[in-house]
């Protein structure tokens, strides 16, 4: 048992993981932070529904021990420290716990605690459901049509970043290094030196501008994307794929732009797919060209490639020599994937961030599961979330499959304007509790909570943010809302 300054565990079991899975007793202590602002309105509704639904799932035989830790405002008022090592050290010690939605301190030190919690505890898997409950209003005309589970990876990208801010010494030195070992590159910083900013400013002064003397201000930033990281993230969206039997996985990236990050994150996750899953999976190149055969069975290498690719005459010799390498390749799987055995694989492909945002909108049934680097995950998350909702209902979990640690979450903010009025929308942080729920393997407690959702919302009685939008809703309070979804259970 792990020593704890300022809280102490409750009575019941630590949850155990050997050989990757899970051992979870029936008292398992779980470990929560109610969360700031709003947080304990939700959370109290919230609790309401997870002890429901234990208890009418398993009669008595299993039951949380919840155990209460800190961070944020209520931890910085209590022990003047936004994260104490407590409460780190109970995620650590009893792996899987939940939290409401934290504030952000001002200032310096810790960017994010959500971002401090996932890396200390290296949860490197983000991983965001979204679908449809049936009643919630929706800002598009099929929301039904959404039901993809988002990997969202949360160790490397933007959120493991590396920032210099503009003017500083240490930007200076950035730049300086950049100047002398990669000058071709430092091309690129447009306002990189005195010179170009003066150039800038006596254009400028041509058109009546006032005269002004411009220092060098240039934020630099760097983000880092390895192949284990990739290797990772994608691995554990597969095998999800595969046990949930879901159709396709989407490596969304924006390697067109960011050829040695971005486009290294495609590659490896073609990779690790081909290496590790090779006999269950198909890529999408590999199924143009398996269909090409199957259509045509006299069809050449040559003219399978002009097939899949349309420029190829266009190509050099080099290039041309490629593409007819991965027709090869390709036809090489024939006795496992061809005569159309590999319409029932895994289909693995890739697709541009930005249109990914667009055909989320527009061909939704296209996208199945999503595997992708923070920065995208962030952006595709909250933007399905509106599809179906909006984010007070969406749910997070951040997962380390290796060592068993895992933390669900809410995925909105705090919302201080509406904290202690028993207002908000709870439902974030009560399906993120299902989804732990179904990590624990607890599936029964996480049916009865999906259940009590969809009658509550489907009987029209909901939180503000639903009831405005609904015709003929009734309003209920945070904490009614929570007793409307034990009653459907």
């Amino acid at each position: 048992m792990a020593q704890y300054k300022d809280v102490t565990p409750p009575k019941g079991d630590k949850i155990g993981i050997k050989d990757g899975v899970l051992n979870v007793p029936d008292q398992p202590v779980i470990p929560y932070i109610e969360g700031d602002g709003t947080g304990p309105d939700i959370w109290r509704a919230s609790q309401i529904v997870f002890d429901a639904a234990v208890q009418k799932a398993y009669g008595g035989k299993k039951k949380i021990s919840w155990f209460e830790v800190y961070a944020g405002e209520k931890a910085f008022n209590k022990f003047n420290h936004w994260l104490p090592d407590d409460t780190v050290e109970a995620y650590k010690e009893f792996l899987v716990g939940i939290k409401g939605p934290l504030t952000t301190p001002v200032g310096g030190g810790i960017r994010s605690l959500n971002v401090a919690l996932r890396q200390l505890l290296d949860l490197y898997v983000c991983l965001r459901p979204v679908r449809w409950f049936k009643g919630v209003p929706s800002p598009v005309k099929r929301p039904e049509a959404v039901d993809m589970v988002i990997f969202r990876e949360n160790t490397e990208d933007i959120y493991a970043g590396i920032e210099y801010a503009a003017g500083t010494p240490d930007a200076q030195k950035v730049l300086d290094f950049l100047a002398k070992e990669f000058p071709k590159e430092f091309k690129k910083v447009r306002f990189g030196t005195k010179a170009a900013g003066d150039q800038w400013q006596k254009q400028l002064e041509g058109i009546g501008a006032p005269k002004r003397d411009m220092p060098v201000q240039v934020g630099i930033g760097f983000k880092p994307v390895s192949y284990l990281g990739s290797e990772r993230i994608v691995h554990s969206a597969i095998e999800y794929a595969l046990s949930q039997k879901r159709k396709s996985l989407t490596l969304v990236h924006k390697g067109n732009i960011m050829k040695f990050t971005e486009g290294a994150f495609r590659d490896f996750g073609y990779q690790v797919a081909t290496q590790f899953f090779r006999e269950r999976v198909v890529t999408e190149r590999e199924s143009w060209i398996l269909g090409n055969k199957e259509k045509n069975k006299d069809i050449s290498v040559e003219q399978n490639a002009k097939e899949i690719e349309p420029g190829y005459t266009m190509m050099t010799p080099d290039q041309q020599g490629k593409v007819r390498a991965e027709v090869d390749t390709a036809l090489k799987l024939w006795g496992t994937h061809g005569d159309g055995k590999w319409k029932q694989k895994l289909l693995i492909r890739d697709s541009i961030a930005d249109i990914t945002l667009q055909q989320v909108l527009t061909r939704p049934k296209d996208f199945d599961v999503i595997a992708t680097l923070n920065l995208n995950g962030d952006y595709l998350s909250d933007a399905l979330a509106a599809q179906v909702g909006g984010i007070g209902i969406a749910p997070g979990g951040n997962i380390n499959y290796v060592t068993g640690h895992a933390i669900f979450e809410a995925t909105h903010g705090t919302a201080p304007k509406y904290a202690n009025q028993d207002k908000v929308n709870p439902g974030s942080v009560i399906l993120s509790g299902e989804m732990m729920f179904r990590h624990l393997k607890w599936n029964e407690a996480a049916d009865l909570i999906i259940k009590g959702m969809d009658g509550a919302i489907g009987a029209k009685t909901v939180t503000y943010d639903f009831e405005r939008m609904m015709e003929g809703a009734t309003l209920k309070k945070c904490s009614e809302f929570a007793q409307e979804i034990v009653k459907h259970m």
